[in-house]
């Protein structure tokens, strides 16, 4: 890997999206979400993820300069339609907005319908949580992810997330319905390394830790087995119902044109009802005795969905961000 500074990657993102036709403000906004993604190190939905999206502007399933519309209201919820615009840029305003109706209500929800795919979720748990509220978000996806008992694929891979804040450090768990993200399965594949568990099914039905053969069948092994398959199905019809957008199975089943998702955004404000002291000592008290747990592993620490981002983070601002050195130079001289 590449380590190069982490303002020369945002402005790289920036220029490449200034040739697509993104206009100047929504290319700033979509750069740094591109760049803060690669350099929390979740390349999957950022660096090399790209070229992928700039290819779904050229071909229609993006429109860079759409903008989100408020359909419907009532009290602290609202429905927005996101005319297919930038998929990541739509989510970070939807949380802007569920954190604004919070302020006003203690709760705020916005359920997004007719966008496109989010990029990191965890951005927008980071997001609410700066803001120092609770929040909870999720999305649906194409069709990738079989049902339990099924052999092929007819769910979606639906990202949840949930974010915490604490002063010392902020707690965001971002998780796919599958054991391993396709995303997860490419670094792999990239690496040419076995998954550290089982991931997946081979064309025998028989589960395996090779990510390439997983890839072929789409088989991938639901979180919990039968709980992921139904937490996953959930999830679709609570975002399809309440944005009245598309659910799963009536999304384009192409990687290359996945547009019209549906997504919910829900932040709570604690400000009301607790101190952020007494809320920091109940979050610092729970860290503390998952760290205190005796190790599987003693060179492996324990650590809390959120804290490897931290020491990631500040390592990749000091030292550059890590690259691979295809993705930099196709990034540098725009050869999506």
């Amino acid at each position: 890997m590449l380590r190069v500074p982490y303002s020369d990657l945002l402005a790289a993102f920036e220029r490449a999206l200034l040739t697509a036709g993104v206009a100047p403000a929504r290319a700033e906004l979509c750069a740094r979400i591109f760049a803060e993604t690669t350099r929390d190190g979740v390349y999957s939905h950022g660096l090399n993820r790209f070229a992928r999206f700039i290819a779904a502007i050229r071909n229609g399933s993006i429109q860079p300069n759409a903008e989100p519309e408020c359909t419907a209201s009532f009290g602290a919820i609202e429905r927005w339609d996101g005319h297919i615009a930038p998929g990541n840029t739509s989510a970070y305003a939807s949380m802007l907005r569920a954190v604004e109706l919070a302020r006003q209500h203690g709760l705020g929800c916005v359920a997004l319908a007719n966008t496109t795919h989010w990029m990191r979720g965890g951005t927008y748990g980071w997001l609410a949580a700066e803001a120092g509220l609770f929040s909870l978000c999720w999305t649906n996806t194409l069709p990738n992810l079989p049902a339990w008992g099924a052999s092929t694929p007819t769910l979606g891979n639906n990202p949840l997330v949930i974010g915490i804040p604490r002063a010392e450090g902020h707690i965001v768990l971002d998780m796919a319905m599958s054991q391993f993200s396709y995303g997860a399965l490419a670094t792999y594949k990239k690496r040419n390394e076995p998954l550290p568990v089982d991931g997946g099914f081979d064309a025998e039905g028989q589960p395996t830790r090779d990510a390439a053969t997983i890839e072929a069948t789409q088989r991938l092994l639901p979180v919990g087995y039968w709980k992921g398959s139904g937490l996953a199905l959930v999830l679709d019809m609570l975002a399809a119902m309440l944005s009245g957008g598309k659910s799963t199975h009536q999304i384009p089943n192409d990687t290359a044109r996945e547009s019209g998702i549906s997504q919910v955004f829900l932040a709570i404000d604690p400000s009301n009802f607790a101190s952020a002291s007494e809320l920091t000592r109940i979050a610092d008290s729970i860290l503390d005795d998952l760290h205190a747990a005796p190790r599987a592993d003693p060179a492996k620490p324990i650590r809390y969905p959120g804290e490897q981002t931290l020491q990631l983070r500040k390592e990749n601002m000091e030292l550059g961000v890590p690259v691979d050195p295809a993705h930099w130079q196709q990034l540098q001289t725009q050869n999506f």
